[in-house]
């Protein structure tokens, strides 16, 4: 096998990421398997073309389950809304078809297992995408905890801060519909910071949490793109049906202490997705709004020298930088695509699971599952009650 046929289901904000990843993959990593963008799928006839012709796939059609039984086509992409990536899911992995599957894997850890039983039944390669890893500051700081440079970790907070709906007359998009998406700011952008958390620190132990919905109605929309909605003051209202904020802390198995926090209501932050670790040599400190650049701290350091220190990630000793650019050129949200397709063709060509995969989807529900269960409850939840 040279080349990977890909089959695509959705075409908005992932479908384009994902698109552009494929593209660019053969130019700057040539030494992988080639994707091989076959064909695309959407409900609206119209926008899928116009997305296949964007895009550069070969074909577009309105019925996944045409895609998933193709014998062209080897890997079946879901970026499709939260709520159809089981149904996809499960016939792809009937038909043989390994799976990229956009986080969340599904809306509920009994439908996430379901898809996990599924793919290892399949005997397919299956991965799901939490693209925050595949930055290479979050690789150097990785390599960091990895080698005991920062000692032992005591402390990991994480934060995820959006504003994007703070206006109450944002529409209701898919988004805050929990029939649809599942969960909001908690299984969205929560979701990430538990992934980064477990590859950095290690598995959870016990969780407690509060959540908050600040606008309880919003107008429905007469136009969804991605993050973007039209509507109109005079529309009716819908009720908003997940979080707008979620808030908890954690214990880790290795004895560490976590806090975490998502929100879509912080005036100012557009796509803060920050973590710090504290360790008994060291720190680490990361936010995605400045990708390129990891903040360290060590305490062996001369005390008249020491202080936090900007690494600029971008020499080719750091992950995946040797294919890009020459040393300060920086890289940007699509390459954090880029390099987890990467990651995708490698397994397939070494014949390998790739990481993370549908395990570290189910994972991170067990712990979604446990902070909601924490919130209702309003006690301590340990992970071993969702397993």
């Amino acid at each position: 096998m040279s080349n990977v046929r890909i089959g695509m289901v959705g075409y908005k904000f992932m479908g384009k990421a994902h698109s552009n990843a494929y593209r660019a993959l053969p130019m700057f990593f040539p030494d992988v398997l080639k994707p091989e963008p076959k064909v695309i799928c959407g409900r609206d006839p119209q926008a899928v073309e116009q997305a296949r012709a964007q895009f550069g796939w070969e074909s577009a059609v309105t019925d996944w389950r045409d895609l998933v039984s193709r014998d062209d086509i080897d890997l079946v992409d879901i970026n499709a809304p939260s709520d159809a990536h089981k149904e996809i899911a499960l016939a792809a992995a009937a038909n043989g078809k390994h799976i990229f599957c956009e986080k969340p894997l599904a809306l509920d850890l009994k439908d996430s297992k379901e898809m996990l039983e599924a793919a290892e039944k399949a005997g397919i390669k299956h991965m799901v995408g939490f693209n925050y890893r595949f930055a290479p500051a979050v690789q150097l700081a990785k390599k960091l905890v990895s080698e005991g440079r920062i000692g032992k970790v005591y402390h990991y907070r994480a934060w995820f801060l959006q504003d994007w709906i703070i206006d109450e007359q944002f529409p209701l998009v898919w988004r805050l519909q929990k029939e649809i998406a599942g969960s909001g700011s908690h299984g969205d952008l929560g979701a990430h910071c538990i992934d980064l958390a477990r590859y950095l620190v290690g598995e959870f132990k016990e969780v407690i949490g509060m959540s908050e919905t600040f606008v309880k109605q919003r107008p429905l929309p007469s136009e969804m793109t991605g993050l973007t909605a039209k509507g109109s003051k005079d529309a009716p209202l819908g009720d908003v049906t997940v979080d707008d904020a979620t808030l908890f802390m954690t214990r880790f198995e290795n004895g560490a202490l976590g806090s975490f926090e998502a929100t879509r209501f912080a005036a100012g932050h557009r796509c803060t997705n920050s973590f710090e670790i504290n360790g008994s040599k060291g720190s680490i400190k990361f936010d995605f709004e400045r990708l390129n650049e990891l903040e360290v701290f060590f305490t062996e350091d001369h005390e008249d020298v020491q202080g936090f220190r900007r690494v600029l990630v971008t020499d080719a000793p750091h992950a995946y930088m040797d294919a890009w650019w020459p040393t300060g050129h920086t890289i940007g949200y699509e390459h954090t695509f880029t390099h987890e397709m990467h990651e995708m063709m490698k397994a397939i060509e070494e014949d390998r699971q790739p990481v993370p995969n549908f395990v570290d989807g189910v994972k991170c529900q067990e712990i979604l599952e446990a902070v909601d269960r924490s919130i209702e409850e309003r006690r301590w939840v340990s992970i071993e009650e969702m397993e």
